[in-house]
């Protein structure tokens, strides 16, 4: 019985709009809405008080919400849990004009749980903070449609030497064409599931990484792999790196999932 009360559950929220809210305007169960979040809701959705929505608490976690005059009001959590079973660090080289847009929407899609803007030696682009700004706008805005448990961290960009020395994962790996290295999927692949854990992968900007850099990653713990014999956009490169890591993670380790709450391992809810 509660399994089917659980599946009808989720059947009726999948048909609800979810919506990102940032901790600082969650107060115990009460919601304060953004003027922006209150005109969506209600001129656009057309929704009025009592109506309900799902709302993605920005630490994690789905609540079934009701908007309310004073804004809304979280009724009760929801179960379920869509994020992936190990948790993905992107250290992404970051391309020139508006293509990083493509790489954060994308790779939040698929499940990533932090994004690192990196600035390389051929990195032609130099974001202001109205960009980092709409990086994570994007962030949100994907997390909601791909209906994440958690909205990934677009850490502010930093320059390549910090990335590598102060990441922090069981597994690094950098990508990089033209090099006698391993296939990212047969390094996957050769993990045992128990020491997957946190998986950081760096991905170059237009140019790739130069052999300087390729060293220093090398030095602070990184294992350099190849995406294949083709060399690759740097929005194809971290994308499809980001989808091996997913798939891999999914197919042999679809028992446990990231607890967002401890940032420790919990069996899936069912």
């Amino acid at each position: 019985m509660l399994i089917a009360h659980c599946s009808l559950l989720i059947v009726h929220c999948s048909l609800l709009k979810y919506l990102t809210i940032d901790r600082h305007q969650w107060h115990d169960r009460a919601i304060t809405l953004t003027a922006e979040q209150e005109r969506y809701l209600r001129r656009v959705l057309r929704l009025r008080d009592g109506d309900r929505f799902v709302a993605l608490h920005g630490d994690g976690g789905w609540w079934l919400a009701r908007l309310d005059p004073s804004g809304a009001i979280a009724e009760k959590p929801l179960p379920g849990n869509t994020e992936l079973p190990n948790r993905i660090i992107l250290l992404a080289g970051m391309p020139k004009g508006n293509a990083f847009d493509e790489v954060v929407r994308q790779a939040t899609e698929l499940g990533v749980g932090q994004i690192v803007p990196v600035q390389s030696d051929r990195t032609l682009l130099q974001p202001s903070d109205r960009k980092l700004d709409r990086w994570r706008r994007i962030v949100k805005e994907a997390a909601e449609q791909s209906e994440r448990f958690v909205v990934p961290e677009v850490s502010d960009p930093v320059s390549f030497s910090v990335a590598v020395s102060s990441c922090i994962a069981e597994t690094k790996y950098i990508c990089a064409a033209r090099q006698n290295a391993p296939s990212l999927l047969s390094q996957l692949l050769a993990l045992p599931p128990e020491g997957r854990g946190t998986i950081a992968i760096a991905t170059g900007p237009e140019g790739g990484w130069t052999e300087a850099e390729i060293a220093t990653a090398i030095a602070s713990g990184f294992t350099v792999v190849s995406l294949g014999a083709r060399i690759l956009r740097a929005v194809t490169a971290a994308i499809a790196s980001i989808s091996a890591i997913a798939a891999v993670a999914e197919t042999f380790n679809s028992d446990v999932r990231i607890n967002p709450e401890s940032g420790g391992r919990a069996k899936k809810q069912i």
